[in-house]
């Protein structure tokens, strides 16, 4: 059982805040995360999951006498699957604050459901389950995000074959994946995995039409992640309404299956790349409807694709777990300038990174980020290029420009 690192925030939450949401797809250890608060000591109640047809029945046909029949400390697994308790929910939160606890969880994005962000506003605590983070495989919490924003911070030297880099990528963190030993048997779940989502849990958020098709969009945006997405495109080639497949995107990222990264721009127009970049959940997932395996030990260039995937995603998670406010954005100009990741903390401050899948860097490599820095001025305090070497190195023609090991991620 993998330790979650989100546990001592979720443990802090319940001092204080009556209701607490975690969200995330299915299969990313929501159900074993309660079990752990629950064995820990963390949370004294006990649970009960919506996925239950009987339960589900009696919390849909009256939430109130559902709710007053369970324990004060409650945990309600698929919790969207009856967003007709959500108003229970607050009338007994409100009378009795200081005693009730509930931790809810949910496949798909609860707070879209109007019933919950008008009742329980000022209530509730939101995160974030990911699939695991390379941290939470190998069991040591990571301080990169720690060292990036620190004035003074150094990434240590760290070392990763690519081979060990690859494979880190192929399986991803989906914990039932990590369990199984061959290439085939991944494929096998991936493949039941995409097929249960499509025709369960979007199902139960929209009567869709053609939902035959979502597998192939879903493949199409794969084919294009890390990248901004143009939907003219990707409708033309799967022959699906603009506004169709607008609906397939919203319900894709409903159940956290794509994730969605603004682009920062500064106070100007025209030149600057304004549309979200898209990722898929999971470098596993992803490689799987690339059709990616270990031909990528050969072919870096393909290989990069899904390492900015990896990389994003992977500092993606450690923001849920970080004490420091950070929103990852990606930067981007219409003559071709970029920078794959840039974090803004509270104060406006920015950090940028990008990601290179070469073991060995140059100053060219760097532009991206001379860019960005010129452009910010001094809110840039600091930018980094991750590649697939083992060395940190400096002298980028910058004091706050350095070429940090990709296992820095989880190795420091």
């Amino acid at each position: 059982m993998y330790e979650r690192f989100i546990n001592p925030f979720i443990k802090d939450a319940l001092k204080d805040t009556p209701v607490i949401l975690i969200s995330g797809a299915r299969q990313t250890g929501k159900s074993t995360l309660c079990k752990q608060l629950i064995e820990k000591g963390i949370f004294t109640g006990t649970a009960v999951t919506l996925d239950d047809p009987t339960t589900l029945a009696a919390a849909k046909t009256d939430p109130l006498g559902f709710l007053l029949s369970q324990n004060k400390h409650l945990i309600i697994d698929e919790v969207q699957r009856a967003p007709e308790i959500f108003l229970s929910i607050k009338k007994l939160v409100d009378e009795d604050r200081m005693q009730r606890r509930y931790i809810l969880t949910g496949s798909s994005e609860v707070m879209a459901l109007p019933t919950l962000s008008d009742s329980l506003a000022g209530r509730i605590e939101m995160h974030h389950l990911w699939p695991l983070s390379q941290g939470e495989i190998k069991g040591a919490k990571s301080n990169f995000l720690d060292i990036l924003i620190s004035e003074n911070g150094r990434f240590s030297n760290t070392d990763c074959s690519w081979e060990a880099l690859v494979e880190n990528m192929l399986i991803g963190g989906y914990p039932e994946v990590l369990e199984r030993e061959t290439e085939i048997r991944r494929d096998k779940w991936f493949s039941s995995y995409i097929t249960a989502i499509l025709q369960k849990d979007i199902k139960d958020l929209a009567n869709i039409e053609g939902l035959t098709q979502l597998p192939n969009v879903l493949q199409l945006i794969a084919i294009r992640a890390g990248s901004t997405i143009n939907l003219s495109d990707i409708a033309r080639l799967s022959g699906i309404k603009n506004t169709t497949l607008q609906r397939y995107m919203a319900l894709l990222e409903q159940v956290f299956l794509i994730n969605k990264i603004p682009a920062w721009t500064p106070n100007a127009e025209g030149k600057y790349v304004k549309s979200p970049k898209i990722y898929i959940n999971d470098s596993g997932l992803l490689s799987y409807l690339r059709g990616e395996g270990k031909r990528l030990l050969e072919d870096r260039t393909t290989a990069g694709l899904i390492l900015e995937n990896f990389v994003s995603m992977e500092i993606i998670k450690q923001i849920t777990w970080s004490d420091t406010y950070l929103k990852p954005y990606h930067f981007s100009t219409h003559k071709g300038a970029e920078v794959d990741i840039v974090l803004e903390d509270k104060y406006r401050n920015l950090y940028a990174i990008e990601v290179k899948s070469k073991a060995s860097v140059n100053e060219k490599d760097f532009r991206g980020l001379k860019h960005f820095a010129a452009l910010t001025g001094p809110k840039f305090k600091k930018g980094i290029v991750l590649y697939s070497g083992n060395q940190t190195i400096g002298g980028f023609g910058g004091k706050n420009l350095q070429a940090v090991p990709i296992s820095s991620l989880w190795g420091v």
